[in-house]
């Protein structure tokens, strides 16, 4: 049985991942920095939690990360640690960077330093591309472009993985997931708000829906179709990196109307922008061409943007 060891598991992905390792057989093993402390809800609400072990780790102390990489020995390493908000980074840019930076490198050193032969997914991000367009949209030879904290935290970690697996010949992977939604998402990210915002609209128990810059153009996906991407990357022969996304982009006016088309309401009746809202600096496009993921790793997208807002939409009214 192969061990499967998945770091920040309390998170969307880490639940959706886990679910598809024990669905193939795999013994997994999450981690978090305080077992006891950490929220595992999306794991409970699954009923998997009974099914993994959870060991204490801090993924920026290296002595933690040995202790932990040398007893269990892990078959694959899934790197979805650290702090994962665009917006946060701007208010929190050291966490950013050490849970992202340092807490990658710590992995790639406890591989190295063991002498494991543990594949490693590094979860890296679209904002490391920037700005994209329509007719030149993101792959995997695009230059980065960050914008925030968070980006600039997630390029750098991109070279660390691309490093060492040229200097020592460590499997290690980044796969730079555009953005992927589900009901799993955590109210700091818009999606999350805008469909719990506009459900309670709907029955009455909220009045208006309050954001920032409408025009921003994403391609978003639905979440637990992408973690297959991830568990595709490290079953083939040569360890490399992908872009990960739909390859439809569209603004996040267009999410807003989607929901609230759903209730057969008028969203300018509702909508109320808020400067509020607005970051330091913003990606006003991200487009993707996941052509390198359909090819190789024969991954592709069953779910789009309209699909992802009825789904999350019929999961909150249950």
């Amino acid at each position: 049985m192969k061990k499967a060891l998945i770091c920040g598991i309390s998170g969307q992905d880490g639940a959706y991942l886990s679910q598809l390792l024990l669905n193939k057989g795999y013994q997994v093993i999450g981690t978090s920095r305080d077992t006891k402390a950490s929220n595992f809800s999306h794991l409970d609400n699954m009923g998997i939690s009974k099914h993994i072990e959870f060991v204490a780790m801090a993924i920026n102390d290296f002595r933690s990360v040995l202790n932990v990489f040398d007893k269990i020995k892990p078959d694959e390493v899934y790197n979805l640690a650290g702090q994962s908000s665009v917006g946060l980074s701007f208010e929190q840019p050291v966490e950013t960077l050490e849970s992202i930076n340092i807490g990658t490198l710590n992995l790639l050193e406890a591989i190295r330093f063991l002498n494991l032969n543990s594949r490693l997914y590094n979860a890296g991000s679209s904002e490391c591309f920037g700005e994209s367009t329509e007719q030149q949209p993101a792959n995997e030879q695009s230059c980065f472009l960050p914008r925030s904290p968070y980006a600039v935290a997630k390029a750098s970690a991109h070279w660390l993985i691309a490093n060492y697996r040229e200097a020592y010949n460590i499997y290690a992977c980044t796969g730079h997931l555009f953005n992927h939604e589900s009901p799993c998402r955590g109210e700091n990210f818009v999606t999350k708000k805008v469909i719990s915002s506009v459900v309670k609209i709907a029955q009455q128990k909220q009045q208006k829906l309050h954001l920032g810059n409408l025009d921003i153009v994403r391609d978003w996906g639905w979440a637990p179709e992408y973690v297959e991407a991830m568990w595709l990357m490290l079953q083939q022969d040569k360890a490399d990196d992908y872009v990960i996304a739909t390859g439809r982009s569209v603004s996040l006016k267009h999410f807003v109307q989607q929901a609230f088309a759903y209730f057969n309401l008028d969203m300018e009746r509702y909508l109320v922008q808020n400067n509020a809202f607005l970051r330091p600096t913003e990606l006003r496009c991200s487009y993707a061409d996941p052509e390198k993921a359909s090819k190789l790793l024969k991954w592709k997208a069953q779910y789009d943007i309209d699909d992802v807002v009825k789904m999350m939409i019929d999961d909150e009214l249950k």
